[in-house]
C-alpha cells in the first residue's frame, strides 16, 4: 500500500477520504489497493478509512482484531453492531465527501462492490458518497513502463504469428491441401508456445457464420475445412510468459478468394471506419489535454456503425480494458452494456474492436489495442488492418 500516493490523489481529486470496507472477502479490488492477502479468512466486517490528510483509521471486530495489522493507522476494536456504528461516526467525523467502491445507478458494475445497506449507513452518518472508480484504476489498472514494454514485445511477435496463420491458409488452398479452422487455431497455439507466449484460452478461428456468434467456441468437433469463397476471422490474445506481462489482443479478417462479396466488403468498410473514428477521437482528446471517458469513445465508434444501418448488428461494447488479464479491471470502451464513466488515464491499455454480425451468414470485426502512454500520447500499439486479407 502506498499511503502517500493515495492521499495525494485524494487531494488532487478534492475528495476528503477513501473508505474501504469488506465482509467475507467481497472487495478483491480493495485488497489489491491495500496490499492485503485476499486468501486469508475474513468472517467479520472491517472498515479502513484513509483521509486525504492525516492518519488512517482501522475498525475491526473483536473476533478478528488483527485483520488490518499490516496497514498503518490507529485501530478501534468493536464488539457489537452498535459499537461499530458509533466507531464509524467518530472515525469519519463531520460531513465529508467519501470515495467508496460504488457506482451511481450501477453504471460501472465492475467496481460497484459495496452493498446498498452500507452506503445507506454512511450517508445516514451525514456523508456524501462518490465513486472510487478512477481512484481504483490508478492503483489496480494503470500499467507501468515495464508492462508497456512487454505489451509491445507481445504485439510484435503476435502480429508476425497472425500473418503466418493467414499465409498457412493461403499455402494450403493453393496446394489443394485440406486446412481447417481447428488446424489454424492449433498452429497459432504451437507458435505461441515456441515464442514463449501464454494465453488463458485458444484463439478464435471461424469461417462464414461461425464468428457471427461473437464468442464462438471452436472445438475439434465443431471445426470445418476452410475453402475458397469463405470469409475468415481470426481473433487471438496472448502475453509474454513472464511475471507482470500485459496482454495483446487482436482480430483480423479476410476472404478466401480474389473478389469478396459486396456485402462482406461493405460491412468491413463500416467497421474499419468506425475503428478509425474512435482512435482519432481518443488521440484528439489527449492531444488537446481534455478528459476522455470510455462511454464517449463507444458513442463515436457506434455512431459510425449505426449511421451505416448496422447498429443492431453491433452487439457488444466497442472495447475492453487490457492488463495482465485479457479483460482487465480498468475503463472499458462501453456505452451499450454499461455506461463506463471512468476516464482513460495515462497507463491505460484497451481494445477498440467494432464488429458487425449477420447471424447465419457472416461477420466482420477489426480489433486493435491502444495505450495511453505516460507522457499522455494515445498510441496504437501494433499493426492496423487497412483492408481485407485476400487469400488467393
Amino acid at each position: 500500500m502506498d499511503l502517500n500516493a493515495i492521499q495525494a490523489l485524494l487531494r488532487e481529486e478534492r475528495i476528503d477520504g477513501w473508505l474501504f470496507c469488506d465482509f467475507r472477502n467481497r472487495d478483491f479490488l480493495g485488497y489489491k489497493v491495500l496490499g492485503l492477502n485476499f486468501d486469508k479468512m475474513n468472517t467479520r466486517r472491517w472498515f479502513y478509512y484513509v483521509p486525504a490528510r492525516g492518519n488512517p483509521k482501522k475498525l475491526v471486530s473483536a473476533v478478528e482484531k488483527h485483520k488490518l495489522d499490516a496497514l498503518p493507522g490507529t485501530t478501534v476494536v468493536y464488539l457489537s453492531w452498535e459499537q461499530l456504528h458509533a466507531a464509524l461516526r467518530k472515525a469519519l467525523g463531520s460531513r465529508k465527501t467519501l470515495a467508496m467502491q460504488y457506482s451511481p445507478k450501477n453504471n460501472v458494475p465492475y467496481i460497484s462492490i459495496v452493498d446498498a445497506g452500507t452506503i445507506e449507513l454512511i450517508k445516514g452518518l451525514g456523508h456524501k458518497v462518490v465513486s472510487s472508480a478512477d481512484l481504483l484504476q490508478t492503483f489496480v489498472s494503470v500499467i507501468p513502463e515495464e508492462g508497456y514494454r512487454t505489451h509491445k514485445q507481445a504485439a510484435a511477435i503476435m502480429d508476425r504469428i497472425r500473418a503466418e496463420a493467414f499465409e498457412a491458409v493461403r499455402t494450403a488452398i493453393l496446394s489443394g491441401t485440406e486446412v481447417t479452422e481447428y488446424g489454424i487455431q492449433q498452429l497459432i497455439m504451437r507458435r505461441f508456445n515456441e515464442e514463449n507466449l501464454t494465453t488463458y484460452d485458444p484463439p478464435m478461428v471461424g469461417t462464414n457464420e461461425h464468428p457471427a456468434d461473437p464468442h464462438f467456441d471452436l472445438t475439434a468437433e465443431l471445426s470445418r475445412p476452410i475453402k475458397k469463397g469463405d470469409t475468415l476471422l481470426i481473433d487471438m490474445w496472448a502475453k509474454l510468459n513472464i511475471p507482470g506481462a500485459v496482454y495483446y489482443d487482436i482480430t483480423w479478417v479476410g476472404f478466401v478468394g480474389a473478389v469478396p462479396p459486396p456485402r462482406y466488403r461493405k460491412i468491413w468498410t463500416v467497421v474499419r471506419d468506425a475503428r478509425d473514428a474512435a482512435v482519432t477521437f481518443v488521440q484528439d482528446r489527449f492531444a488537446k489535454g481534455k478528459a476522455c471517458y470510455g462511454w464517449e469513445v463507444d458513442d463515436v465508434c457506434r455512431g459510425v456503425v449505426t449511421k451505416a444501418g448496422f447498429g443492431k448488428q453491433f452487439v457488444h461494447r466497442t472495447g475492453h480494458s487490457i492488463t495482465e488479464e485479457t479483460h482487465g479491471n480498468g475503463v472499458n470502451i462501453d456505452n451499450l452494456e454499461t455506461k463506463d464513466e471512468r476516464r482513460l488515464l495515462p497507463g491505460c491499455c484497451f481494445s477498440i474492436e467494432p464488429g458487425i454480425y449477420l447471424e447465419g451468414a457472416m461477420a466482420v470485426r477489426t480489433e486493435i489495442n491502444m495505450f495511453i502512454r505516460h507522457d499522455g500520447v494515445a498510441e496504437v500499439t501494433g499493426e492496423v488492418q487497412r483492408d481485407l486479407v485476400l487469400i488467393d
